[in-house]
């Protein structure tokens, strides 16, 4: 059974669980997230003259969306810096990148998302559609900062391909990804 902390009380990263953020870098966890992964097929009803209930057709798959609560725990001030640099790097991936080039704007970047094997068994390319977070008042706060002891932080992503790297079944039931 893996620990949380190292015997002085520290909270430990837990292994091959982690966000990577372009021009943030990694967002590692210091504890299990909050995970759910939803994925649904479209069919299409199509009317049959004399049969009681439609014939339904594959139209195509929606996206596969991933739902993230982040828990940020802090033992000791610096935990309270490194949580607020998290939500810092979690929030920047909602927005356009800077471009020096003349281009008014990029999209926002494509992270990547690991958590052991729950997801897939390799990272997955990922964009934030949206995060929240609401930050309590019935734990200690940093005096400075204002950053609470505990917070969390509810993220939504979706998961994207390349053209030719797109899944199908054998595949997702070989890696997940």
């Amino acid at each position: 059974m893996p620990k949380a902390t190292i015997p002085s009380g520290d909270l430990i990263n837990l292994a091959d669980c982690y966000l990577f953020v372009p021009s943030c870098g990694e967002v590692k966890f210091h504890a299990l997230p909050d995970l759910s992964d939803t994925k649904s097929a479209v069919y299409a009803g199509e009317p049959i003259i004399g049969r009681a209930t439609t014939l339904d057709t594959y139209s195509h798959s929606d996206a596969r969306n991933i739902s993230l609560t982040i828990h940020l725990h802090a033992r000791k001030k610096a935990d309270c810096f490194e949580n607020l640099q998290i939500l810092r790097a979690i929030q920047s991936a909602t927005y356009p990148r800077e471009q020096e080039s003349g281009f008014s704007f990029i999209p926002p970047p494509v992270c990547r998302l690991k958590c052991g094997k729950l997801l897939a068994d390799e990272e997955l390319c990922v964009y934030l559609k949206s995060y929240s977070t609401k930050f309590p008042r019935d734990v200690p706060w940093d005096e400075d900062t204002y950053t609470p002891w505990y917070f969390t932080i509810d993220t939504s992503w979706t998961v994207v391909y390349k053209n030719s790297d797109l899944p199908g079944q054998n595949r997702i039931l070989n890696t997940g990804r």
